[in-house]
């Protein structure tokens, strides 16, 4: 059983830590983020998987605070490019650049029409106890990569993301909306559904 109030999120981005910070508000979880740890230094992400690298996030911020911690790995997956950038997606053209890897999938994407652009947004949550006891959770959201972006709004390859159903992109988009239909906010919502008993047991 889980005694203590607070959790861990594996992050130094502060739009995800506020999207957590919301998410568990109504659970009064104190949620604080790596920037509240410098001493945790960085961690090697060489998984071969969504769930490996979310885990070795977990894993190492679990062991060295000694409480529960939420690590995140989410990529973007395009069908024409067989499933790259995938986990490589952060550090797809440079470390965290958003221009850079918006500018390399698009060039890579140079000569294949819409139609054949389709690709998805995949997140997976890893909830952990210092002990190791795990809790997993994916969430995904298809949608098209557009061949030139639009809206200021979200991060990454947002711009890019194109959401038939929306008849917009996830740039375009305000936060709430955002959050309503992304991948990590379907994947949020699956662990919400889940918390509670996986936290009290």
């Amino acid at each position: 059983m889980t005694v203590n109030n607070q959790i861990i999120v594996a992050t130094k981005n502060e739009g995800k830590l506020r999207e957590f910070q919301n998410l568990f508000g109504p659970k009064k979880l104190v949620v604080t983020s790596l920037k509240d740890y410098p001493e945790i230094g960085k961690i090697v992400e060489n998984g071969l998987t969504f769930e490996e690298n979310a885990t070795l996030k977990a894993k190492a911020v679990a062991t060295k605070t000694n409480l529960p911690v939420l690590a995140d790995d989410s990529g973007l997956e395009v069908d024409a490019l067989n499933g790259r950038p995938g986990i490589f997606s952060a550090r797809y053209a440079g470390d965290h650049d958003d221009a850079a890897n918006n500018a390399k999938l698009l060039s890579e994407l140079a000569g294949v029409p819409l139609e054949k652009r389709t690709a998805t947004f995949h997140t997976t949550l890893v909830l952990m106890r210092p002990n190791g006891d795990k809790l997993v959770v994916d969430g995904e959201l298809n949608g098209q990569i557009l061949p030139v972006p639009r809206g200021n709004n979200g991060f990454g390859y947002d711009p890019l993301f194109w959401v038939p159903e929306k008849q917009k992109t996830l740039a375009e988009m305000s936060a709430s909306e955002k959050n309503a239909i992304s991948h990590r906010g379907r994947a949020s919502q699956k662990l919400l559904t889940v918390f509670d008993e996986w936290w009290t047991k």
